[in-house]
Parts: C-alpha cells; structure tokens; sequence
C-alpha cells in the first residue's frame, strides 16, 4: 500500500500529494494528515474521484485509506 505523510502540511498540499499518489497506485493508498479539515478535504477529494475513503482517528491525527 502506497503511503502519503503529510501531517503537518497545509492545504492544498495533501490534495496535490494525494492526487499524484492516485495516479500511480495500482491498489490502495494511505494517507496521513494531522488536521480535521484536512481530513475533509481528502475524503471529499477520494469521494469526487469515485473512491471510497475509509478514516481511522489515531490521537490527534488522521489515517484514511482510498480504495
């Protein structure tokens, strides 16, 4: 499973990091930010592209998988 760590980042720089990561995943990917807007931003983004975007609240941050 590809991984993209952008805790910490501000947007729009998880979207972009996530998008590039869709392109070249052939399976799921994970990603990690830090920001509950954050999260929103790329559940809507996997949502808008079809994908299904599974969160776990892991402490103050965020796992979400785009299947």
């Amino acid at each position: 499973m590809k991984e993209v760590d952008a805790r910490g980042l501000s947007c729009p720089e998880p979207l972009m990091m996530t998008a590039e990561a869709l392109k070249s995943a052939k399976g799921p990917i994970k990603v990690l930010v830090s920001e509950a807007h954050q999260r929103t931003n790329v559940e809507k983004f996997a949502k808008d592209r079809g994908k299904k975007a599974t969160t776990t609240e892991k402490g103050s941050e965020f796992e979400i998988v785009i299947e």
